[in-house]
């Protein structure tokens, strides 16, 4: 009894051992948390304030770190069994004691494919938590821009503002003069408060842009002024077959091949579990009324006449067979959102291109024609109003097409995982 007590104490000191693990390094740590400008914000500092204090994030890495867990109980060997019976507890002189300690010995391989799915299991959350991490970083990379585009459409509205002012001053003046009707500088007031309810609903909606950014660090009142990027030229992409090369090697493709494997694995630790395990014991009986003790060894094992785990043996191979389908089927999804997003990028890219090179420099040029036109009388003022209206709507489409291809740039690293900036 002595022994098993022994051991049942060494048994308890590895256990705190094991309990007593630091925290793995991918959990990362409180240190070096960057704090938010008050200021202007870059997009670098934008992706570190996410990746530091992103809640979604941090609950991916202790999901991963949980898996540890899983790994180091897969690798636990079964307790042994410390019996203690006592006979004739009313007499001392005839009492008879067994005291027995059983240890159960696992039999086909049922240790080494537990260990094994365990395995797997961490290592698909860890593919997981990279996964998350790519999502916060794009939704950080796509939020900045839509913070960008939102304050270029602000400077875009004040400065539309500012040509509506001027054209109503102009046409105020001229129906002064008595060179034009009333009407035109009605038609001109009715354009100047277009402008403005544009202008505010354009403040509106980059007051939102930043709160939706700054959530993604956990900030609900945003400390930042403004952002700081370059929006002039748009970056190109790299090949559709090179992307699709790449989708290979996402966490997203990775994690679903994984959990093929570990479904793979499931059907070995079932598989194991139709061999019974053997339970061997050892004690001694200590018999008053002899007055000696009496060694004992046994052996017992299940009988599996009737359970087999046969049952779960099917159930863990149909469910392989779903991962492999999942796995498939992934496949050929990201592959489609791939192509989709690589073409919307093109087609933005291109538009922005063709905005930039034709359409702004022509609707410019003919809102300035209209312009002098009206101050000198050759026009009159219904053309002011098309012109201006025209060079407004190609402004909001130059933006709206730059706005597209950051966002197209931003799903393709999403899916292919990518992590750098």
């Amino acid at each position: 009894m002595r022994s098993a007590l022994l051991l049942f104490g060494a048994a308890l000191a590895l256990w705190g051992a094991a309990s007593a693990q630091p925290l793995p390094s991918y959990l990362g740590s409180a240190s070096a948390k960057q704090t938010e400008p008050v200021a202007s914000l870059t997009l670098n500092q934008a992706v570190k304030l996410a990746l530091d204090a992103n809640y979604s994030l941090s609950s991916a890495r202790y999901a991963a770190g949980s898996t540890d867990g899983v790994v180091l109980q897969a690798q636990t060997r079964p307790n042994p069994v410390l019996d203690v019976e006592v006979e004739d507890t009313a007499r001392t002189a005839s009492r008879t004691t067994t005291t027995k300690l059983s240890l159960p010995i696992e039999l086909g391989g049922k240790r080494e494919a537990r260990v094994a799915a365990a395995e797997l299991t961490r290592d698909i959350a860890r593919q997981d938590l990279q996964q998350v991490r790519v999502d916060v970083r794009s939704q950080t990379v796509a939020a900045f821009f839509d913070v960008l585009i939102a304050q270029e459409q602000v400077a875009l509205s004040t400065k539309t503002v500012e040509i509506a002012r001027d054209a109503y001053r102009i046409a105020d003046r001229r129906v002064e003069a008595g060179k034009v009707a009333p009407l035109d500088a009605d038609r001109a007031q009715v354009e100047l408060a277009n402008a403005e309810l544009e202008k505010a609903q354009a403040d509106s909606a980059l007051k939102l842009a930043r709160y939706n950014l700054a959530a993604l660090w956990g900030n609900p009142s945003p400390l930042f002024i403004k952002v700081e990027g370059d929006i002039v030229a748009l970056p190109g992409r790299p090949d559709l077959d090179d992307l699709t090369a790449a989708l290979e090697r996402s966490p997203r493709m990775q994690s679903a091949r994984l959990e093929f494997e570990r479904s793979q694995a499931r059907i070995k630790v079932e598989r194991s579990k139709r061999y019974p395990d053997l339970t061997v014991s050892a004690g001694v009986i200590r018999n008053n009324e002899l007055g000696r003790n009496q060694m004992m060894l046994g052996v017992s094992i299940p009988l599996p006449f009737f359970d087999r785990n046969q049952g779960n043996v099917y159930e863990a191979s149909m469910l392989a067979y779903k991962s492999r389908d999942d796995y498939r089927g992934l496949k050929v999804r990201l592959q489609t959102q791939l192509q989709r997003a690589a073409s919307e990028f093109d087609i933005a890219k291109s538009a922005t291109q063709r905005f930039e090179s034709e359409i702004l420099p022509s609707a410019n040029t003919a809102f300035e024609r209209a312009k002098k036109g009206f101050e000198a009388g050759k026009f009159g003022f219904i053309e002011v109003l098309d012109a201006q209206r025209t060079l407004f709507r190609a402004r909001v489409r130059h933006l709206s097409a730059r706005s597209d291809a950051y966002q197209a740039l931003a799903l393709i690293d999403r899916i292919l995982g990518r992590d750098a900036l």
